[in-house]
């Protein structure tokens, strides 16, 4: 006669299971990768025409980045290392170059007084369909840390802190001296030069 070999009860085992998952879901931290901060404008509303916006060539700073990630600031091959300097050059506009975005003055109040700032410039930055995504970051954290840098230096100067130091409505009002005008265009295919 044959010998009777004992079995394993296993009808716990799918609720042990369950409960080991529900556990690891629940420890396990997972990375999430951030996007760019950009805010979208307001929706238009239905019953309201849409204008194409006529922008003055001298207050627009063209960046494309080709196929090949090369960069090219207003027609001119330019190393990315270059960008932030002539981003903040362009946004300034120290010397008043007719070149540069027309300087309006306005007084921002205490402690700033009166300033002449470009407030209608707009920086676009168009991409090839082939562009590596690293190089189109590289050139869009070049650009963010222009306004960054602009921002800080007018806390430093007259609030003697950093930027990031200020309370939130002392910022806004450094915001609107340093508005972040980026523009994305859709991605086409400038080739490789």
């Amino acid at each position: 006669m044959a010998k009777k070999i004992p079995q394993i009860n296993a009808s716990s085992m799918a609720d042990i299971s369950f409960l080991l998952l529900i556990f690891f879901l629940v420890t396990t931290s997972m990375d999430v990768n951030q996007g760019l901060a950009r805010r979208l404008p307001a929706p238009i509303p239905p019953d309201q025409k849409v204008e194409d916006t006529d922008i003055n060539k001298r207050n627009l700073l063209v960046v494309k980045i080709n196929s090949a990630d090369q960069l090219m600031v207003q027609g001119e091959l330019m190393d990315i290392k270059r960008l932030r300097e002539e981003a903040k050059k362009f946004i300034v506009n120290e010397n008043d170059d007719s070149f540069y975005p027309k300087l309006f003055e306005e007084d921002f109040g205490e402690p700033f007084g009166t300033l002449k700032y470009t407030k209608e410039h707009v920086i676009s930055v168009q991409n090839d369909v082939d562009t590596h995504y690293q190089a189109y970051l590289n050139v869009q954290n070049e650009l963010v840390a222009a306004y960054n840098e602009l921002r800080d230096e007018c806390a430093r100067k007259y609030f003697h802190v950093g930027y990031n130091e200020l309370d939130e409505e002392t910022q806004k009002r450094i915001q609107k001296i340093y508005p972040q005008k980026i523009s994305e265009a859709e991605p086409k295919n400038y080739g490789g030069n």
